[in-house]
């Protein structure tokens, strides 16, 4: 359902885009492909969005990307020229589908739709710990026995700049009470990048992740098997993953934004909201009880516990018979977050 909703923006920011005949859709990290299997087939029966397309997966994993390519049902055609370069189709929608290794690589020049779903939070961080120096950034040192351990960087780091950057855009109490500080360039530098490619192409990114609108304390957290583990346990076998620091998101796009040249004068941006909000907005709750009307009790059950899931707070049930075994909802956890060309408007729901 979540996906699909994120398919459902997509076609409304195009939609208030004048529904241009060529767009790039651009996924950032798109897994295996899911989001955009759902997008392609939620949208086939709208040919004049879909014809529009060209799909770009920002995907530097070979097996990853061959995974996409199977789930997302491709064929590769064959040139009738040396000169042609050969296409890749998603049979899903008839839609040309290309891969590349950065977002830099997509080919600019027409309006872009960037996805990036649960894609910021596993971008690299650096934490930063209070001392009687002064915040001094966290490293990995090797002990005697070979194992890892934490040190404090005795004098300032490259990273330095990034936190100082981050102190400079939070008020002084928020600064005040925190002992450890996270800061993620890549997650600036990436926005500075979508920021510019929107300014000056049109168009909009939508930025969805477990996050904060706020400074990040300490959140860098390793998980296997759906489990949390220690950072340090058999490094390598577990995924690592942080806090969204959505006002930094935020700052680096409207940092942007004032910069030369100056179309980046045209970029706006919108939230952070819930995603509860995002999804209510786009109907979810229509869409939910459209499928309730056709399905049996078992199917029923899943369909209230996944939408608890995408919308709860995980304070109040929204159906009869909620109990304790309903998952903790992802309502209020998740954050959604638009950056526009202005000449687009502002993008549904943030309005």
């Amino acid at each position: 359902m979540q996906l699909q909703m994120v398919g459902v923006w997509a076609m409304c920011l195009w939609e208030q885009m004048g529904q241009p005949n060529r767009v790039n859709l651009v996924e950032l990290g798109p897994g295996r492909g899911t989001l955009m299997f759902d997008l392609l087939r939620g949208a086939a029966k709208f040919k004049s969005f879909t014809e529009s397309l060209h799909v770009h997966l920002v995907e530097c994993s070979p097996a990853l990307q061959k995974l996409q390519h199977q789930n997302l049902k491709c064929m590769d055609e064959d040139s009738t020229s040396e000169n042609v370069e050969k296409r890749t189709i998603s049979t899903l929608a008839g839609t040309p589908v290309s891969w590349h290794a950065a977002l830099e690589q997509v080919p600019s020049g027409i309006p872009t739709i960037i996805i990036a779903h649960e894609f910021y939070d596993a971008l690299p961080v650096h934490q930063f710990q209070r001392a009687s120096r002064g915040w001094c950034e966290k490293l990995v040192d090797v002990t005697e026995d070979s194992s890892f351990h934490y040190v404090l960087s005795p004098q300032p780091t490259p990273a330095t700049l990034f936190l100082m950057k981050r102190c400079k855009w939070a008020a002084a109490e928020e600064l005040e009470k925190l002992g450890h500080i996270e800061v993620c360039p890549k997650a600036m530098e990436l926005t500075n990048t979508i920021a510019k490619r929107i300014g000056s192409d049109g168009g909009g990114a939508l930025i969805i992740d477990y996050g904060l609108n706020g400074v990040v304390s300490d959140s860098l957290q390793a998980i296997r098997k759906h489990k949390f583990v220690n950072i340090f346990d058999n490094p390598g076998t577990a995924d690592l993953s942080a806090y969204v620091d959505f006002a930094s998101v935020r700052h680096s796009a409207k940092e942007a934004s004032g910069a030369e040249p100056c179309h980046l004068e045209n970029v706006s941006v919108h939230g952070p909201i819930t995603q509860s909000q995002f999804l209510g907005s786009l109907g979810i709750n229509f869409r939910v009880e459209a499928l309730l009307q056709n399905c049996t009790e078992e199917q029923a059950e899943s369909l209230r516990t996944g939408y608890w899931r995408l919308v709860g707070d995980g304070e109040a049930p929204f159906w009869e018979g909620h109990d304790d075994q309903t998952p903790i909802g992802m309502g209020t956890r998740y954050l959604a977050m638009a950056i526009v060309n202005k000449k687009q408007g502002v993008p549904v729901p943030f309005q």
